[in-house]
């Protein structure tokens, strides 16, 4: 079993920046691969940015250039730096933790945290 445990967000205005940060515990499996998910309202949950340990960093189309995902695996964590943020990146941010076992990805979620952008 994995905890993650979420924390940043907010109200921001555009053009404005926040931070997330996510911090996993339990038992981490040596190989695996940290992101964060939004879903906005009325919308499918999508991937915003996700790195696998000892990988490299993977983004959605639209947020390429503006947000930057980062991890410490000394302490288990992720981090989302996210700047020039626009209104349509309003959503609810979910923390994602999941390894492979063979082909099955198994997976834990965070509770997530609510993002805004707005002036």
């Amino acid at each position: 079993q994995v905890q993650l445990v979420e924390s940043g967000g907010g109200l921001v205005q555009p053009g404005g920046s926040l931070r997330l940060s996510c911090a996993a515990s339990g038992r981490i499996a040596s190989i695996n691969v940290m992101g964060w998910y939004r879903q906005a309202p009325g919308k499918q949950r999508e991937l915003v940015a996700d790195f696998a340990s000892g990988g490299s960093a993977n983004y959605a189309d639209s947020v390429k250039g503006r947000f930057t995902i980062s991890r410490d695996n000394a302490k288990n964590s992720v981090y989302l730096q996210m700047n020039s943020l626009k209104p349509e990146d309003t959503a609810v941010y979910y923390c994602n933790y999941a390894y492979y076992s063979g082909y099955t990805r198994n997976q834990y979620w965070g509770q997530g945290t609510q993002v805004t952008v707005s002036s």
